[in-house]
């Protein structure tokens, strides 16, 4: 557009990794979420193995934002380039590239660049833009960098698992349950109050506080979960997650078919190591803790699919 200025911002960090891993972090943007603390949900829709099609949801100074993306993947010279099309507001054009430089075999230089106009007359929309782009930026670079130079225990820092179980009732109220989250307490033991916000239509802020399995009270949690009712989907990240864990995030999915329902619970998480011994008791290992965590959600997770099931198979059914 005639009049837009075109703003460039360019951030570098130096990590103390092979580049090929930094270069392996950026180019699979559905682990974002577990990865980067402000990116709440990635998903692909396309991807041919060098162009793809990707959509984001992240916070942008606390507010829930999200794009679409057509990313091309140099894996030979380690370079992204990517250019919105679905833009944040007030960006008119959100463009720029990734790319990782070696110093040597365990060393590289991590690069984002970007470049975006606003509408002109406005520079306090261009002057977000930066601001915004620029904290992301560098929140994105300091995570990467932390979980590369990492890379060789991520396995074991990292869980993922899934429970389900199988319901014959509607899908329909199976989902209305799971996405009902405000009505949890007093049906589910291992949920004492919910505070929920909707700040747009199947985008909830949700904040949980939870008993233990002896009942007593445990620590707080909260994050956002994206609904996807047509799909039978609802995606989440916690922005404060259990006191063990450094990211989690995770998805129920609903998942019809000719004989009932199957439902899914995945989650996928990051534990902290430093905090282990300080939570669980000096000595405990990272094996233990893992297994902690693990039965703890597990735990929350089955609460909550047998109550979605008794909801849907005892519903009354008008014939």
């Amino acid at each position: 557009m005639p009049g837009e200025r075109i703003h460039r911002l360019s951030h570098t960090l130096e990590v103390a990794a092979p580049a090929p891993t930094v270069y392996a972090l950026i180019a699979d943007p559905e682990r974002w979420p577990l990865y980067l603390p402000r990116n709440i949900y990635a998903q692909r829709l396309d991807f041919d193995g060098t162009h793809e099609r990707i959509r984001a949801w992240a916070l942008a100074e606390g507010q829930i934002v999200s794009w679409t993306a057509r990313r091309t993947q140099d894996p030979v010279h380690r370079r992204i380039a990517f250019r919105q099309d679905l833009l944040v507001e007030p960006a008119t054009s959100m463009a720029g590239h990734w790319s990782v430089q070696p110093l040597g075999p365990s060393r590289c230089r991590l690069t984002l660049e970007h470049e975006f106009t606003a509408a002109p007359g406005r520079p306090r929309d261009a002057d977000w833009l930066a601001q915004v782009t620029a904290d992301n930026t560098r929140s994105t670079l300091h995570s990467l960098q932390f979980l590369a130079e990492r890379w060789p225990r991520l396995d074991q820092l990292a869980l993922s698992f899934a429970e389900s179980i199988r319901v014959n009732g509607p899908a329909e109220l199976v989902y209305g349950f799971l996405y009902d989250v405000a009505d949890w307490p007093g049906q589910l033991p291992h949920v004492r109050r919910a505070a929920l916000e909707e700040p747009h239509l199947g985008i909830q802020k949700v904040a949980l506080d939870l008993a233990a399995a002896d009942g007593s009270a445990a620590p707080s949690v909260a994050g956002i979960r994206i609904c996807f009712p047509h799909a039978g989907r609802i995606v989440h990240k916690a922005t404060v997650p259990r006191p063990l864990l450094a990211a989690h995030c995770g998805e129920w999915s609903v998942l019809p078919d000719e004989r009932g329902v199957t439902v899914v619970a995945q989650h996928h998480a990051l534990l902290r190591e430093d905090h282990i011994e300080q939570l669980l008791g000096p000595g405990t290992s990272l094996a233990e803790a893992r297994r902690r965590i693990r039965a703890d959600l597990a735990r929350d997770s089955r609460q909550t699919l047998q109550l979605a099931r008794r909801h849907a198979e005892s519903a009354i059914r008008v014939l």
